[in-house]
């Protein structure tokens, strides 16, 4: 007897998720910068919970309009002694230093980064031009690189103190660094990229106590996504997932919480999948 064929999920939307979490002081006192943060992306959404966490939060992203505009209601809903800024171009070393720095100089230590800068695109391969996949992998694997890097010059200097030792950081990453989609070969390639520096950047930083993971969305829905695919692929690839709907930022963002929190105490090196996808 055969077993009978999967049924497809039933068309779902964001009112089908869940009611977001409610915070329990899980980075209670510590500051972290969260890259790419100005908006209601994935960036935004991890700024939001880190500090509903009990975080201060230094925002860092390129559009500096909306960047001030993120700063500005974040600091009048939670307070403006908790929430910072300053414009940073991942791709400009000059830039990331200055955001490290201004977080250093802010609130006196650095314990968290989440790399979530990030830039995606369709083109077909054969079609591709130099300057498609090289903007890509500056922004996405390049700009993750600088910004680790920067965090972990800043975490090993920290470390000479007992009482400052150890630091977290948490890249975004991407499902399509272990599966193929047409049109991504810049992206998938770039999100790969970071999942392999995540793990040697994860080996070294543990000489100082300091841990390096990841997370993988597959589809997570904000205004922005519509800028680099079709309406048409978004729904096709909501429909494959599980749930029968794209993920919200705040549901990604929640295990960017998780493993820059103590629960993850022991965990280095590992790139969490956040996806419901379905073969």
């Amino acid at each position: 007897m055969h077993a009978p064929e999967p049924v497809p999920p039933a068309a779902a939307t964001a009112a089908d998720a869940p009611e977001p979490v409610p915070g329990h002081g899980l980075l209670a006192g510590r500051t972290a910068v969260v890259t790419a943060a100005a908006g209601t992306g994935i960036g935004g959404a991890t700024a939001r919970r880190f500090l509903e966490e009990g975080a201060r939060v230094v925002l860092g992203d390129a559009h500096a309009r909306r960047l001030k505009e993120t700063e500005e209601a974040l600091a009048a809903e939670f307070g403006a002694d908790r929430v910072t800024s300053l414009t940073c171009d991942v791709t400009d070393e000059t830039q990331v230093r200055a955001l490290f720095a201004h977080a250093e100089a802010a609130h006196g230590r650095l314990d968290a980064v989440v790399n979530n800068a990030g830039l995606g695109g369709t083109a077909a391969l054969a079609d591709m031009t130099d300057d498609q996949w090289h903007r890509v992998l500056d922004v996405t694997l390049g700009g993750t690189f600088r910004c680790t890097r920067a965090a972990l010059r800043s975490f090993r200097t920290a470390a000479a103190d007992p009482a400052r030792r150890g630091g977290v950081i948490v890249n975004n990453a991407s499902v399509l660094g272990w599966r193929a989609q047409p049109g991504q070969a810049h992206y998938a390639a770039a999100k790969a990229g970071v999942m392999a520096l995540t793990r040697c950047a994860a080996l070294e930083a543990a000489a100082f106590g300091v841990r390096v993971n990841a997370v993988a969305p597959s589809l997570a829905a904000h205004p922005h996504l519509a800028k680099t695919t079709t309406p048409e692929l978004l729904d096709a690839l909501a429909a494959r997932e599980a749930f029968g709907r794209a993920a919200q930022p705040w549901e990604v963002a929640n295990v960017i919480v998780f493993l820059a929190s103590g629960y993850s105490s022991y965990m280095t090196g590992e790139t969490v999948s956040v996806s419901s996808r379905h073969p």
